[in-house]
């Protein structure tokens, strides 16, 4: 089955707007982490979908899915992570080839600083975009979708 040619540029120009919204809001948000923090998304990423597993660990590819990064680039974040000693790896009882990955009590009082840092940034972020009428339709989705009660 073969798209029109009018759907096949709509969904196009819907993948532009979205990657022109992803840029600016991890532009703004790599900023205010790298000069408060001295952290990357990334870093900050990791750091904050570890936070949220219970016991605090997970797999190395558990890890590499969840933030969307390859394992290899997973790997040497996790490195860098682990040498600055914002996190720890370990063996899985059950399983030798298995490898824990789970933030360190350095890494908690680091992202427990950095969490406020990266939400005013992306609210900003997100308030900037919204006054773009190409990307406010975009940023009322986003805001539709985890809005609180």
């Amino acid at each position: 089955m073969f798209l029109a040619d009018d759907a096949v540029e709509a969904r196009a120009q819907g993948w532009r707007v979205l990657a022109a919204l992803h840029g600016r809001l991890e532009s703004r948000i790599e900023r205010a982490l790298q000069e408060a923090h001295g952290l990357s998304v990334s870093e900050y990423t990791v750091l904050d979908v570890l936070s949220r597993q219970d016991g605090w660990h997970m797999r190395m590819q558990q890890l590499a899915d969840a933030v969307v990064m390859s394992q290899s680039a997973t790997t040497r974040l996790v490195t860098r992570l682990e040498n600055q000693d914002y996190l720890g790896r370990y063996l899985c009882d059950t399983d030798r080839r298995g490898i824990y990955t789970e933030v360190t009590e350095a890494g908690c009082a680091l992202l427990a600083e950095a969490r406020s840092t990266h939400d005013q940034a992306l609210r900003a972020a997100l308030d900037e975009a919204a006054e773009s009428p190409e990307l406010k339709p975009l940023v009322d989705a986003l805001s539709g979708l985890y809005a609180t009660t």
